[in-house]
């Protein structure tokens, strides 16, 4: 069959089995459209945690980032994954304990004041549009080559399908949509790495086979920094960042993973306490076979686009070449006029710009594997995409309609009332995300990394010292997530976005980038809560107990 054919097949299927099971799977009451009624199995748990953590960052961008920026890009894989074993120790079995539908709700309760809750849901709507960004460009990019329509229109698509199963099934609707789409983005992601892995060195793990000799003898990585050096690229196998950036950008990511409103409500859904630790194993391991194989991905393909393009005629490049070309992702600009691609480091006589996010995408066209593959692969970054959207996008409307109708505005709200004002604050959220999508601040991974800053600066110090320090009090809290938040917004927008004055590297702040600033930002907040709440009043002793309480084991 023809590679439309197949596209269309592929996803056909997938998107039929999320509405599927979104219509299987309504919410009925506002315990299972907010916590799928606490009644979802540690593994089916850790499924869906794995896949709305695994979004379009993780499984079109990582291995983007990491065949660009080479050594360097191991931080996401390292920061990415060590916040899992924080959550699962420090965070995850002890909120479920507190029993509450969100994390505005377990701030709001813990530090007894709406003005907590108000700053939290302040922060979770941040982060939440900061990260949706990322995956509605994700939807958009995927779209727009494989249904061959533009990226404006790829996004508007994936609007609707998130739309209906989060609007109509809730976090029960999205949490058994999100194991399917776990089992089909994983099975998408793994096949075209066993086959290219086979192709290249002729080992069919991944993860063995880029640390492998190809077929002329030489190793892969070596081969590799060989082909970099010629350009003018940097090593491949070395880092060029500073060890200071290197380990806040980690810090980060690790402390802002711990801290993602979207990740921590997963672990409501369980039935116990116990249940949220296994979830959190679960989710590890299942994480685990995708980030082991995005440093494979990234070697196959950084070596397969560089053999392909470099010093090849203009004309005498494959079909995948001019696909990508009509999505405006792929340009060559033949400055000399002599039509034979020049892809160097030197911006001066670089012809060719390729968004980075593509990599992933391209890599079994590249490779010229099978049509089916292709597709899959086209299903399976689909299901990425949209399984984290549609996780964010009940965040925004739990934040909305249960911390800010329900227990601020209108506490004496029918249940009713408030399924339906979920239900409307999610649809608007769509439309945001979808704003966002079609007008992206940055790629993919960039736009995600901050959103972990956003985490890392505000919830963290909050959420840790509300479980593990009876002596924080609403005012310490309050002011430690406020000026985390605020540092971090204007650190990224001065640097990111220009504002203030903006500025380039030679300009951070103790040379650490806007992706690691959340980690400074982070021991602000640490210091100015404890500053603040030294100088003011403790909590009550009911407020202290309840706090002991939490750490009890069941």
């Amino acid at each position: 069959m023809e590679l439309q054919v197949w596209i269309w097949l592929m996803i056909g299927l997938t998107f039929s089995l999320y509405i599927g099971i979104a219509i299987w799977s309504k919410a009925g009451s506002t315990n299972e459209f907010y916590v799928a009624g606490t009644g979802v199995s540690p593994i089916a748990n850790g499924m869906a945690t794995a896949a709305d953590w695994m979004s379009a960052a993780s499984f079109i961008s990582m291995a983007g980032l990491i065949s660009f920026m080479g050594y360097d890009g191991s931080v996401y894989l390292m920061g990415w994954t060590g916040g899992y074993v924080l959550l699962a120790l420090l965070l995850a079995p002890y909120l479920r304990k507190f029993g509450k539908f969100t994390v505005p709700d377990f701030i709001g309760d813990r530090y007894y004041s709406d003005t907590a809750r108000l700053v939290a849901v302040f922060c979770a709507l941040i982060i939440s549009f900061t990260y949706v960004a990322g995956q509605m460009r994700g939807v958009g990019l995927v779209f727009s080559r494989y249904l061959e329509v533009d990226i404006n229109t790829g996004v508007v698509i994936g609007m609707a399908i998130v739309l209906f199963y989060a609007v109509l099934g809730g976090m029960k609707g999205i949490t058994y949509t999100q194991v399917a789409q776990y089992c089909v983005l994983i099975f998408a992601f793994m096949v075209p790495a066993i086959f290219i892995s086979i192709q290249m060195t002729g080992n069919p793990i991944p993860q063995i086979g880029f640390g492998s000799e190809g077929a002329d003898g030489v190793y892969l990585l070596e081969k590799l920094d060989g082909l970099s050096k010629e350009l003018g690229f940097h090593e491949y196998t070395t880092g060029s960042k500073s060890k200071l950036d290197v380990f806040f950008i980690t810090a980060a990511l690790m402390i802002g993973t711990a801290g993602l409103p979207h990740v921590i409500v997963r672990f409501f859904t369980v039935k116990k306490v116990s249940d949220a630790r296994k979830s959190a194993g679960w989710a590890l391991l299942f994480i685990a076979i995708l980030y082991t194989t995005a440093p494979a991905i990234a070697v196959f393909a950084r070596t397969n686009l560089i053999e392909t393009v470099s010093e090849k005629k203009y004309d005498e490049m494959p079909l995948w070449f001019d696909n990508w070309e009509k999505t405006g992702l792929l340009k060559f600009d033949d400055k000399n006029n002599d039509g034979v691609i020049q892809y160097v480091a030197d911006p001066q006589i670089n012809e060719l710009t390729i968004d980075r996010d593509i990599m992933v995408m391209a890599n079994p066209e590249i490779a010229e594997l099978p049509n089916w593959v292709i597709a899959l692969l086209a299903a399976g970054a689909l299901a990425a995409a949209l399984s984290t959207a549609a996780g964010l996008l009940l965040v925004i409307s739990s934040s909305v309609s249960h911390d800010l109708i329900k227990k601020i505005i209108k506490p004496d709200v029918s249940e009713k009332g408030e399924l339906i004002a979920a239900r409307i604050s999610a649809f608007f959220a769509v439309i945001m995300a979808g704003y966002f999508g079609i007008n992206p601040p940055g790629f993919v991974a960039a736009v995600v990394a901050l959103a972990f800053g956003l985490a890392a600066a505000s919830f963290f110090p909050a959420i840790v010292m509300g479980i593990f320090y009876k002596r924080m009090n609403k005012e310490g809290a309050i002011s430690g997530m406020l000026t985390g938040l605020l540092l971090m917004l204007f650190y990224m927008t001065k640097f990111k976005f220009g504002w203030f004055g903006g500025g380039d590297e030679s300009d951070w702040w103790f040379g650490i980038s806007p992706e690691g600033f959340g980690t400074l930002a982070m021991l602000v907040n640490f210091v100015v809560s404890l500053t603040v709440c030294h100088i003011t009043k403790e909590p009550s002793e009911e407020i202290q107990e309840l706090v002991e309480k939490i750490r009890i084991p069941e």
